[in-house]
């Protein structure tokens, strides 16, 4: 993915009430913005500017059928999000370790330090 597909990737689904309107077109399939306005706390017309959003990101895509927009999942996208955090996540946590045995051999070398301070020589 490029810088700034995944800026939008992230922005995209940084906002709870976008992860709210896509997990309910995980779970639903296909549906209608009018729909989804029905299942969440938040108005038809925020429905919409969320879709909108979650589009440009390509996590959703829709057609239309007569007068109705369908809205539904892009599962490929999704996919490629899915593998891009656990990419993130898994370089944090090399990250996090690398910090914890820095800070453990910094603690231990301390340690060691004040205890060779503290022994009396012989006069």
């Amino acid at each position: 993915m490029t810088a700034q597909a995944d800026d939008e990737l992230w922005s995209a689904i940084a906002d709870p009430s976008r992860r709210r309107v896509l997990d309910l077109l995980v779970s639903n399939g296909e549906v209608s913005a009018s729909w989804l306005a029905g299942h969440v706390p938040f108005s038809r017309q925020a429905v919409s500017k969320h879709l909108v959003v979650l589009e440009e990101a390509r996590l959703v895509s829709r057609r239309k059928q007569g007068k109705e927009v369908l809205y539904q999942v892009e599962s490929d996208r999704l996919h490629q999000a899915t593998r891009a955090m656990a990419d993130l996540a898994s370089q944090w946590d090399r990250r996090l370790g690398a910090i914890k045995r820095l800070a453990e051999a910094t603690h231990a070398q301390a340690k060691k330090s004040k205890g060779s301070g503290n022994k009396r020589r012989p006069s």
